[in-house]
């Protein structure tokens, strides 16, 4: 832990205790209580996961005398009761833990996206195995998961753990829907996805691969035979742009593009490829484009700032010589015979916010020119595919669900971008909730566990100069002019142990305690007791206190606050 050590501990301290062990003056009549608070890293990832145990586990491991071999199998085993896939979401997640994390008011937060895809692929080296929760049953029910994306294989993979009996079918040959057939292998390399989908797989999962529900499967059929289905079949289908003459055969959606580009099918894309949109799919896109030794462009209607793309994807791609020219919308397409041979494109400015909240872009009038291409893609947004699954949802509306992931239908549930476009790490959430939630109601349980959860711990509750300055580490990427000898090696490289140990120690534990010692060495009546091991909770000797309030002011972490006796907030367990 990169922290300060208090030298307040001066020779002439004991000496201002009374011969009881506590002052003779009482200065206040409140007293140190623990309170554990939510960290904004928590608060800020879909998926709950516990990052400040997963960082302290591996960080505090030295000073708890615990071999660091084995503390990254623990923090593994804290990452994988929320999340199943790690070493995927470490690869592909845009950390929005991240940007809550408090260490971004000092010199940067704390890299945990890279740490979840060292605890990954650490997992993966060593062969670790994931496993059944304590509480795990031999349940009789039966589960039918509908898609084997991010969603799906969440959902799955929370069940089987409880002990439940499920199967997932997936329309395609192999699983993990849009990480497979959406994200490039430069991205996400393919036996790292197939690693750890066998893991879940091993919980006793089955899976059925070309199997289509709503086409080869009727969905009543599945229904009865089956006490709860989950559909998760995600957003394959591409949006076309509404232009005259997108029906030309070297125009084609990015959806479609990066699907057969991911399957191993041959794609002539020419010398000049051209992509509108400014999504992650666009950046894909010209980025394959690439790859598969073309020029590549994008154009798209708005600015940089509004760009939905991962920043570090959008920076990749113009360090592989993909141009973007923004404020730039398509308007229609010239074709000779059957294919397009430029696309008209329409200046813009930005007015007004639209539903989205970004500023609507208007066209300016007289500003058309052309640009001439080999090849078209269209990466404006994706939909699902409804066909035989309308009873669940519909092209318009797609499929609605409440917070836990219920559908209107009895004992259907959904989860992923067949809701709503969204992050992987969304899906991920989304299938968790829902098992939770299949759970619960086959065993009569609440829904809500947290009806009175504790604050969360902003910057202003932490010391901030406490804790030492600890240089950002830089991601380190394989040189540009190396990555396209192999279009599908991977361009991100991941921490070594040394690594991953020194950014663990830059977690700060915002709201509960990592043994700092600070409330012992500022405490003048030794009513603050150092625990004899490693780890355990410091604890208070009330009968001590005069209620100075040192040990909560100089708390660096916000683990401690100042209440009268038998009125300190109870708040809900986290865990």
């Amino acid at each position: 832990m990169a922290l300060k050590r208090s030298k307040k501990k001066k020779k002439g301290l004991k000496s201002l205790r009374s011969a009881g062990g506590g002052s003779s003056v009482e200065t206040s009549p409140l007293r140190p209580v623990h309170i554990e608070k939510i960290p904004p890293c928590t608060d800020g990832c879909p998926q709950s996961n516990d990052i400040r145990q997963v960082l302290t586990t591996i960080g505090l491991a030295e000073k708890r005398e615990v071999p660091q071999e084995k503390a990254f199998e623990q923090a593994f085993e804290i990452l994988t009761r929320t999340n199943p896939l790690p070493a995927v979401l470490g690869r592909v997640c845009p950390h929005p833990c991240e940007s809550a994390c408090n260490r971004k008011e000092k010199e940067g937060a704390v890299g945990f996206n890279a740490m979840e895809r060292f605890l990954g692929d650490y997992a993966i080296e060593k062969g670790f195995e994931l496993t059944k929760s304590d509480d795990a049953g031999e349940y009789t029910e039966k589960i039918a998961i509908v898609g084997a994306g991010p969603a799906g294989l969440a959902c799955a993979y929370h069940l089987a753990r409880r002990g439940y009996k499920v199967t997932i079918f997936e329309a395609f040959a192999k699983p993990g829907g849009m990480l497979r057939y959406g994200i490039p292998a430069y991205r996400l390399p393919r036996d790292i996805l197939d690693t750890e989908i066998d893991r879940i797989l091993k919980l006793g999962v089955e899976l059925k691969c070309n199997a289509s529900v709503g086409n080869d499967i009727p969905l009543d059929d599945l229904r009865k035979e089956h006490d709860a289905v989950f559909v998760g079949i995600g957003a394959h289908q591409g949006r076309k742009l509404g232009v005259d003459n997108e029906d030309a055969e070297n125009v084609m959606t990015g959806a479609r593009f990066l699907h057969m580009a991911n399957s191993g099918e041959k794609v002539e894309v020419g010398k000049k490829v051209v992509v509108i949109g400014g999504g992650d799919t666009a950046i894909d896109a010209a980025r394959m484009a690439r790859r598969l030794d073309a020029e590549a462009a994008i154009l798209y209607r708005r600015t940089r700032v509004e760009m939905p793309a991962i920043d570090e994807e959008i920076e990749g791609a113009e360090e592989e010589g993909v141009s973007i020219d923004l404020l730039t919308a398509p308007v229609g397409i010239k074709k000779e015979g059957n294919r397009a041979t430029a696309m008209i494109f329409q200046k813009c400015e930005l007015g007004e916010p639209d539903s989205s909240g970004r500023r609507r872009p208007v066209p300016i009038e007289g500003s058309e020119f052309e640009v001439e291409a080999d090849f078209f893609i269209a990466a404006i947004s994706q939909a699902p595919v409804f066909d035989g699954l309308e009873d669940v949802g519909n092209p318009k509306d797609w499929v609605k669900a409440d917070k836990y992931m219920q559908t209107e239908t009895e004992n259907v549930y959904t989860g992923g971008d067949v809701t709503n476009l969204g992050l992987v790490v969304d899906a991920v959430a989304h299938g968790r909730i829902a098992a939770d939630t299949i759970h619960e109601n086959f065993r009569g349980l609440s829904h809500d566990k947290l009806t009175n959860p504790p604050p969360i711990v902003k910057e202003d509750k932490v010391k901030l100069e406490f804790y030492e300055e600890s240089k950002v580490r830089e991601q380190e990427h394989m040189p540009v002019a190396e990555r396209f000898s192999d279009p599908d090696a991977e361009i991100a490289k991941g921490l070594d142990p040394v690594q991953a140990v020194d950014e663990a120690k830059r977690c700060m534990s915002c709201g509960f305690c990592f043994e700092c010692g600070e409330c012992w060495s500022y405490c003048q009546d030794q009513a603050v007791i150092k625990p004899f091991v490693a780890g355990d909770k410091y604890t208070f000797k009330l009968e001590f206190c005069n209620g100075c309030k040192k040990c909560a002011e100089q708390c660096p972490c916000g683990y401690i606050e100042m209440h009268m006796p038998g009125e300190a907030p109870e708040y809900d367990k986290l865990s």
